[in-house]
């Protein structure tokens, strides 16, 4: 038996006023994820534990089978790792994105998703400007960036806000608060003058892109705790194709070898073909692949249902229609968000996920049918996981005649 997991990040949504009362999960063409719900089982998932916060490093860690009340440590230090970072005593981390501020007001989190070509001179001047023998900035992807501490331990204390959370709200109210953060609230206004007249940013004002007039320092963390690899746990050596630091953290973290596939990459122009046929190759070798999916959390982010909708359908044009040509008797599919992101708030929230068990075994006797992959038809079935670390469980051990949790 082979296992494939298909993590559309973010594409759960609340129903749209502009759009007729429908998600983005309603508004897309997705015939092969549809016909895998019909011929499946279909539920709901929590994947976000109550009172935790509805990041992709704990739905995603839940998603892959790992409770987050007991692993779940920060997810800095996740996407340090996924850097090949390490953490240690005394040290601390933080994401530090590369933003844009407008008059006092958070433009965008991403700069305009600026690209990491040009995102990495801008880190390396920051380094220069700022960086010391206990403060250091490392290089990530586009707009995501690590920022290492040492001998400032209480900086993680620090109360800090997610940049994408504050959309075009002014940053004086949501800047570090509290004991540790002096030296957070020092680093992001010194990085003005840095990045202000940096050739970059000259070139990309010209242009007519954002350009990345500050840093912004958040999700603190320090160094992180063991955890049980995948085979120890669940018997499978698995491999993960993912644009993202957090999920190639994740992976490092959990014994899961991480597939370099050239064009993967976090917006509306991955390679989707590529990297189902990466995954689909690296079954040959292993026993669980997973293919995580980040477009439709980015464009959810930035308030655009349009390519929210088109991301989704190239999932289901590009990745999930190879699936369905396998031996379904010796293949079992996982498709979910990690999340939602709905387009109207554009950040995420801990509802519940929609889900599709798809493959050998998976027709139930009665319950979990449904018409369509999308969040209304999964509310239909009665079929709800309450708790999403074990949704990795029943992706491995689901027969014709299994229930699931009520």
């Amino acid at each position: 038996m082979k296992y494939c997991v298909i993590i559309i990040d973010g594409a759960s949504d609340w129903p749209m006023a502009d759009h007729g009362g429908r998600t983005c999960l309603e508004l897309a063409h997705t015939p092969n994820m549809d016909a895998m719900a019909r011929e499946g089982v279909v539920g709901l998932v929590r994947t976000v534990p109550p009172g935790m916060e509805p990041s992709s490093a704990i739905a995603c860690m839940s998603v892959l089978g790992y409770d987050p009340h007991e692993h779940y440590r920060g997810r800095s230090a996740i996407e340090a790792r996924g850097m090949g970072l390490s953490i240690e005593e005394g040290e601390v981390v933080f994401r530090c994105n590369l933003v844009a501020v407008r008059d006092g007001h958070m433009w965008s989190y991403s700069s305009g998703a600026i690209s990491t070509e040009e995102a990495r001179p801008l880190i390396a001047s920051l380094n220069e400007e700022l960086g010391d023998g206990r403060i250091r900035f490392y290089p990530g992807v586009s707009y995501r960036h690590i920022c290492k501490i040492k001998e400032e331990e209480n900086a993680i204390l620090a109360s800090c806000t997610a940049p994408h959370d504050i959309h075009d709200k002014a940053i004086e109210e949501f800047l570090p608060m509290g004991p540790g953060s002096e030296l957070l609230r020092d680093l992001m206004a010194r990085s003005e003058r840095i990045l202000g007249e940096h050739p970059v940013n000259i070139a990309r004002r010209t242009r007519g892109d954002i350009p990345a007039t500050m840093i912004w320092l958040f999700w603190g963390s320090g160094k992180l705790s063991d955890m049980p690899s995948m085979k120890e746990v669940y018997g499978l050596d698995a491999a993960l194709t993912s644009a993202v630091d957090v999920m190639r953290g994740l992976a490092r973290m959990t014994g899961i070898q991480t597939l370099d596939i050239p064009g993967v990459t976090g917006d509306l122009d991955n390679d989707y073909s590529a990297q189902a046929v990466g995954a689909l190759e690296a079954l040959e070798r292993y026993d669980l692949a997973v293919i995580h999916v980040e477009a439709t959390d980015e464009a959810a982010h930035a308030g655009l249902a349009a390519e929210k909708i088109e991301a989704i359908q190239r999932v289901d044009e590009e990745i999930a229609t190879r699936l369905r040509r396998w031996d379904k008797d010796a293949l079992r599919v996982l498709i979910l968000p990690d999340h939602s992101t709905p387009v109207e708030v554009q950040t995420h929230v801990a509802d519940p996920v929609p889900f599709v068990l798809w493959g050998a075994g998976s027709m139930p006797a009665s319950r979990g049918r449904a018409q369509r992959f999308t969040e209304a038809e999964a509310r239909g079935t009665g079929v709800f996981i309450d708790q999403g670390h074990r949704i990795m469980s029943k992706l491995i051990a689901w027969t014709r005649t299994d229930g699931a949790d009520r």
